[in-house]
């Protein structure tokens, strides 16, 4: 699988995070996104049991519209 840089939140700096990628995946369509590891208690608490190959990542609302400004490209 391979991934492909669609955008990062723009207050998160040179280096920083978060940031969303898509994958080339033919047997559906996915992404990768980075953010912040969610540590909370009180959060965790309320997603519940997370397998321990997953991981509860927060990502700004800019990730999201980059998401569907990548759709809106696709759609064209």
């Amino acid at each position: 699988m391979r991934a492909r840089f669609l955008g990062k939140d723009p207050q998160s700096g040179k280096d920083g995070s978060p940031t969303l990628f898509a994958t080339d995946r033919t047997d559906r369509e996915t992404f990768l996104v980075q953010g912040w590891k969610v540590t909370d208690s009180a959060a965790l608490s309320d997603v519940g049991t997370v397998p321990g190959h997953e991981d509860i990542v927060e990502v700004p609302v800019e990730i999201l519209e980059m998401y569907l400004e990548h759709k809106a490209k696709q759609a064209q």
